[in-house]
């Protein structure tokens, strides 16, 4: 007898204690070798004290286990509180989002009956740090901040997992025509990473038009891999013209722990009434016993759930007066998929993952580097400005420094000053541009010195300095973009 394999299990909020006790009914049935440790998490918790809605007692599982399967979750509105999803993801480096969005047609409505891809999205960094601040009383800052061996890591596993799914296209998406820095660099790093896998196809769009593709021809693809903000928006997207929403699991995968749940929220409105569909929290289950190598008993339980589709058993968001033959609540859906393990579907491709032993994926983003020359040759100077005019700023900067020069004011990346061609320009949020030299192809190195030197000056001048962002070249090449118009 095999010896189970611990997992943490949360049931959630809302809807998840049932769709969660359907899920443990359907795996008991058969006879998945785990062992589940249940913690509690979410809003009561939020309400007792705890701001991420999670004990330390929770940690302390997930540190034996190292699996989570997690019901959805509740936070409370307002009060500071924060997102366990995010909190759990940055914690337990959970770097890659795996979502597969999946056709069941024609029992389960789509305009796109041979749609098969999956999204695999970086987890931990851009936009979703949740670094913002409120710089003046009209402007608000969100820092998108992103890294080498993040982009490294996701794009790794996007690679590795096409490979072992045998997956034949990875697609990157990306906004590298206007972010040409933070997207960039995720668009060189899979450049790079694709040269290492020449039996897999290529490809790269920006995420405007590769949003619109998916929505219109999802065939197409095949793999996805992208940035956090995208991938979380287009994951959606691909999700609902699927069929539903509520069928979809994913995966939150890191190199030693791995989070699964449904991608839906917990649904209050029908909580406690037993008629949510468990197929999304599933399906997520599915992924994790694929993860930690029992993939028997992945095969023997997606074969059932596929029948019970094909056999027409749907809960009421799935019903159809077509296709269905019974609607069923969600303890009578668990029964059926239980009733058909050891089935086949005749219509669906029966899955069969014993084929191929597909483990867990480790991906460190510890590719060599070389090491480049960093010169700091300007600052950029941000000000709360109620009062004066691109050309009253400018006229007071100009002279203020023997060391710098004042190059170029912006305001929200466009620039105001020299030369202004806009009628009414945004001017109570600006950023001064100081360099040695105005060349920029010759740019000259400056001292921290000459960066406080100034700043004094600004303080002399009763300017209300409210962030500064110093400005580099790395092997002579720069480290910062051109303001617009500039």
């Amino acid at each position: 007898m095999s010896l189970k394999t611990p997992i943490t299990v949360a049931y959630g909020d809302g809807i998840g204690p049932e769709i969660m006790t359907a899920t443990l009914k359907i795996l008991t049935a058969a006879n998945a070798p785990i062992e589940p440790e249940i913690i509690e998490v979410g809003e009561k918790l939020y309400l007792q004290g705890f701001s991420s809605g999670i004990p330390d007692s929770a940690w302390e599982s997930l540190k034996r286990t190292k699996i989570l399967l997690k019901g959805p979750i509740t936070t409370p509105q307002g009060g500071g509180y924060k997102s366990l999803n995010v909190t759990l993801r940055k914690t337990l480096g959970l770097f890659a989002n795996v979502r597969p969005c999946t056709s069941y047609a024609p029992y389960i409505k789509t305009h796109h009956p041979d749609m098969d891809l999956v999204i695999i999205r970086e987890n931990e960094e851009g936009t979703y740090a949740g670094i913002e601040h409120q710089q003046t009383d009209e402007v608000y800052q969100c820092l998108k901040l992103v890294t080498r061996p993040g982009c490294e890591r996701v794009i790794h596993y996007a690679f590795e997992y096409a490979r072992k799914f045998n997956r034949k296209k990875v697609t990157c998406l990306t906004k590298d025509n206007i972010m040409k820095m933070s997207d960039g660099i995720f668009h060189q790093v899979f450049n790079e990473i694709a040269l290492d896998y020449p039996e897999i196809q290529t490809e790269h769009f920006i995420i405007d038009i590769g949003t619109a593709l998916v929505a219109a021809e999802p065939e197409r693809f095949d793999v996805i891999v992208t940035s956090n903000l995208y991938g979380d928006i287009l994951s959606d997207v691909a999700a609902q013209i699927a069929g539903s929403v509520g069928m979809a699991g994913s995966a939150n995968v890191g190199n030693h722990v791995a989070m699964f749940e449904a991608i839906h929220g917990s649904a209050p409105t029908i909580a406690g009434k037993k008629i949510a569909n468990p197929s999304g929290l599933l399906n997520a289950s599915i992924q994790m016993l694929i993860h930690i190598n029992q993939p028997e008993t992945a095969t023997l339980i997606e074969n059932a759930w596929l029948r019970t589709l094909e056999d027409g058993i749907h809960t009421a968001d799935i019903y159809s007066e077509k296709y269905s033959k019974q609607k069923a609540n969600t303890d009578e859906f668990a029964d059926a998929v239980i009733a058909r393990l050891g089935q086949k579907p005749s219509h669906f491709k029966a899955v069969d993952y014993k084929q191929d032993v597909r483990a867990k994926i480790e991906c460190y983003g510890e590719r060599k580097k070389s090491v480049v020359k960093k010169e700091l040759v300007g600052v950029d100077i941000f000000i709360d400005n109620p009062q004066l005019s691109p050309e009253e700023l400018g006229a007071k900067l100009e002279k203020i420094n023997e060391t710098l020069q004042l190059i170029v004011i912006t305001s929200r990346g466009l620039k105001v000053w020299p030369n202004c061609m806009i009628d009414a320009p945004y001017t109570r949020h600006c950023s001064c541009r100081f360099q040695a030299t105005k060349d920029i192809k010759n740019l000259k190195s400056i001292s921290h010195q000459d960066i406080i030197a100034l700043l004094q000056q600004f303080d002399a001048l009763g300017l209300d300095v409210i962030k500064t962002e110093n400005l580099y070249t790395f092997d002579g090449k720069l480290g910062f973009s051109l303001a617009q118009g500039q």
